[in-house]
């Protein structure tokens, strides 16, 4: 686990986790689906003067999915639960109270990412600065949509294991799988979701509203990193965080696939570290 303190609390009836360690300028990571908060442990390690505070969010790793999401999200598996993230900003606001942060500065990779534009809708005022890595502003494309229903059936037919057997290897920079295949083993280890939480999320996600209308309001810096070998989320579709009024800093780093700050944490944290100075 992520050394320091872990702790947790309750949002909406679901229990759920979180980790925080170090000092300084408060800064909230949101890991990717379908990994859990252990995503940013080697990038923590690598960035001082920060207090890093690390949930895992709802249906991942220690956090409860919680009952009573609501159905009909997503048109296309109407009956499917949906993990919103509307839901899953407030889950992070509960934990912002209840460690008494007013304000902080955020990152978020993938559906992290996703949250943050949530939260900038619905609290701007608690963000100092965001960063998103592997993320993007728009909506699920056709093709995207499909494979999110692809996804749901294969989770409730036959489980996650195959799923996250194959994830692990498609998400990962094919670099990275040649030179350090151990880098999918550890990814892997961390996809501990059930099918209940894989049909959740997935729905979520293509529930999700279209945020390239929200980047045009957001008045606080922003940080956008791709990875170059990432072919869910490209660089070009993080260009349209360049529209942000409080300005965008954006970097692609090579070697890197859609879990990048995993993947190459030294390059990640050596473009966070002098971004994160502006904040004192």
């Amino acid at each position: 686990m992520i050394s320091g303190v872990n702790g947790e609390y309750v949002s909406a009836s679901a229990r759920l986790s979180y980790s925080e360690a170090g000092e300084g300028l408060a800064v909230v990571l949101l890991h990717p689906t379908p990994l859990d908060r252990e995503y940013w442990r080697p990038l923590t390690r690598e960035l001082a003067g920060i207090r890093a505070i690390v949930p895992d969010l709802r249906g991942h790793g220690q956090s409860e999915l919680g009952s009573g999401l609501p159905a009909g999200g997503f048109t296309r598996v109407p009956a499917a639960p949906v993990l919103t993230m509307a839901q899953l900003a407030t889950d992070v606001i509960a934990l912002l109270d209840q460690l008494k942060i007013s304000k902080a500065v955020f990152g978020g990779c993938s559906i992290g990412g996703y949250v943050l534009l949530e939260m900038w809708r619905r609290s701007p005022e608690r963000m100092l600065g965001m960063m998103f890595v592997c993320s993007k502003p728009q909506p699920d494309a056709e093709a995207n949509l499909a494979k999110r229903m692809e996804t749901i059936a294969r989770a409730r037919a036959d489980g996650v294991a195959a799923l996250f057997d194959g994830m692990a290897q498609n998400t990962v920079a094919p670099s990275v799988r040649l030179d350090r295949p151990d880098v999918v083993r550890e990814v892997r280890a961390q996809m501990t979701l059930t099918a209940a939480a894989v049909v959740a999320v997935q729905a979520g996600l293509a529930a999700r509203p279209d945020s390239v209308p929200t980047v045009a309001t957001i008045r606080v810096p922003v940080l956008a990193i791709a990875g170059a070998e990432d072919a869910g989320v490209t660089a070009a579709e993080m260009e349209a965080f360049r529209a942000a009024p409080g300005g965008c800093e954006l970097h692609v780093v090579q070697g890197a696939g859609h879990f990048a700050a995993y993947e190459q944490p030294k390059k990640v944290a050596a473009l966070m570290a002098p971004w994160l100075r502006q904040f004192g």
